[in-house]
């Protein structure tokens, strides 16, 4: 079964993170917030292409939908704000 730890699990073994936040509630949708150093200089579509790959055949398999939000530490610090 997928769960939200499940997939925040994935994320943090295959990518270094300052934040990282897994909400779901029914089993196949599910939203992140991803904060790492890897997504300086990185458009949305590769930020959030970095993300998948850290999932693999999760996302073709057992997430029906991930919705995410993908920031620099430096854009999280300005959201602080």
């Amino acid at each position: 079964m997928v769960t939200p730890e499940s997939i925040r699990l994935n994320i943090a073994q295959g990518l270094p993170t300052e934040h990282l936040s897994v909400a779901g509630d029914d089993g196949s949708h599910f939203e992140a917030v991803v904060v790492s150093e890897a997504f300086v200089g990185k458009s949305r579509v590769q930020r959030h292409q970095l993300v998948y790959q850290t999932l693999g055949d999760r996302m073709r398999e057992d997430i029906h939908a991930l919705s995410m939000k993908t920031y620099t530490p430096q854009e999280w610090r300005e959201l602080a704000r």
